[in-house]
């Protein structure tokens, strides 16, 4: 996202768009890919009630929340662009609020990836995430990207009507 200090990002939080809605694909490839034609999107505001019932010093992965919304509501699958962009609209919001705050640094990428268009970009997440002992490793040469080590041992499990 662009321009992130003069957007209004608490107004996109609470702004469904028509969502939560159901969307039939009809394209083999990403009915293979995703294993099903229901796809489902969730409201901006969703993503944040999932994000902040992650306690200290755990983690989730936005692949996991899209799990969890597409188990939910009898879905195959959550739609993977809005997500992203959603769980970054969260973390700005939360950015842009005194209080109130969303815990949105303990939402990570697939694989444990940390995710540079959160406030303060990798090197803030890092330092938080830090904060509740997890450890940060780098990996690759041209292409750094930064992960939370052994990650998976750290997951937090969402259980039926979270939300």
């Amino acid at each position: 996202m662009a321009n992130e200090e003069k957007k209004d990002f608490n107004a996109m939080l609470n702004d469904s768009k028509d969502m939560p809605k159901f969307q039939i694909i009809t394209d083999e490839k990403s009915i293979k890919k995703y294993g099903g034609d229901r796809m489902y999107f969730a409201p901006p505001i969703d993503y944040d009630r999932i994000m902040r019932l992650v306690p200290f010093g755990k983690l989730l992965t936005v692949g996991a929340i899209r799990d969890y919304f597409a188990r939910q509501n009898g879905a195959d699958f959550t739609e993977p662009i809005t997500a992203g962009i959603f769980v970054s609209i969260v973390a700005w919001a939360s950015f842009q609020r005194k209080d109130d705050e969303t815990p949105y640094w303990r939402t990570l990428k697939a694989n444990g990836e940390l995710n540079p268009k959160y406030p303060g970009g990798i090197k803030a997440q890092k330092e938080m995430l830090k904060k509740e002992g997890h450890t940060i490793i780098q990996k690759g040469r041209t292409n750094i990207r930064y992960y939370v080590k052994n990650y998976e041992n750290a997951l937090f499990t969402l259980h039926a009507n979270e939300i």
